[in-house]
């Protein structure tokens, strides 16, 4: 995909996660969150902490990718962090962007990356396929293809690898009309959320039913909650146990570049709770974002 395009989208810019290196032996590098989390882990499993440790820590993990650069380089220092392998000292946290970058054409003048994510080309055709759809809202638009994030440190097996299958659904609707047509036959799934505020005060995830949880703006309107509960339902249909499902909020400073609410399905297994499935809501930013670039009117005009 070319870089105009990811230029656009907020990619080249934003799409980063910060990256330690061990200080004496470069050739090992660490991402930041997940090591701090990590090492929060560790200390909640240590025997007589007091509550008052328990609840910092659990804190602490809870906004781990949540931490602007300062914060993160607070965070090591406050703890004292270390490389894990060699027990050396800790370079300052910086930014690494994810993406593949790879020269287009023969002449290879054209720059460009390997898509970090598969919706970028819905949009680039938001609106041959709004024509095909007669002009209407909402639609959706559904795919499956590979793609590519130049991860820091893959592993924990198949689940953080360099390359690897999205499916994905897109759904337009009026920005002013969130509602959804069939919302009241799912209102009353009850579902476990691990909403923002539950894990920047270090609580439990609680049970509640997505009508509640909208009505409450707990979700941010119902083709959020309908969607989310969809993503429940193709779960448990593939046999994942309902306990082992829960739905976790992004945190307001976590929340990706694109996003006005977003949730994490995330289903537990033998490395702890593990992000499966996203669900944001996107707003108009990618349109608008486009249509700016591109200079093409994107804008959705109802006729009375």
């Amino acid at each position: 995909m070319q870089h105009s395009v990811l230029k656009a989208s907020g990619h080249v810019d934003r799409f980063n996660d910060f990256m330690v290196k061990d200080v004496e032996d470069e050739s090992k590098f660490f991402r930041a969150d997940k090591l701090l989390e990590e090492v929060m882990e560790a200390k909640l499993q240590t025997p007589g902490i007091t509550e008052a440790q328990r609840h910092e820590y659990t804190t602490v993990r809870n906004q781990a990718d949540a931490f602007s650069q300062k914060e993160m380089w607070e965070m090591f220092q406050k703890y004292a962090i270390k490389s894990p392998e060699t027990g050396n000292g800790l370079s300052e946290p910086y930014e690494f962007n994810l993406m593949f970058p790879t020269p287009i054409g023969p002449g290879g003048y054209l720059q460009g990356y390997l898509r970090p994510e598969t919706a970028q080309g819905i949009f680039l055709n938001y609106k041959y396929c709004l024509e095909q759809n007669s002009n209407r809202l909402p639609f959706g638009v559904a795919q499956v293809g590979r793609s590519f994030r130049n991860e820091i440190a893959p592993r924990a097996g198949l689940t953080r690898q360099r390359e690897f299958t999205q499916a994905e659904i897109e759904y337009f609707v009026n920005p002013k009309q969130k509602d959804h047509p069939k919302f009241g036959l799912v209102e009353s799934t009850v579902l476990t959320l691990f909403h923002a505020d539950a894990q920047l005060s270090a609580q439990d995830p609680v049970k509640m039913t997505v009508g509640e949880a909208v009505r409450s703006g707990l979700i941010n309107n119902e083709t959020l909650g309908y969607f989310i509960v969809k993503t429940w339902q193709f779960l448990v249909s593939i046999g994942l146990k309902k306990e082992y499902i829960r739905f976790r909020q992004h945190l307001p400073t976590e929340m990706a570049h694109y996003a006005c609410d977003c949730w994490d399905a995330e289903i537990f297994g033998s490395y702890g709770w593990l992000e499966c499935v996203g669900i944001a809501d996107r707003s108009a930013f990618d349109l608008t974002a486009h249509a700016n670039a591109a200079k093409c009117d994107l804008q959705y005009k109802e006729h009375w």
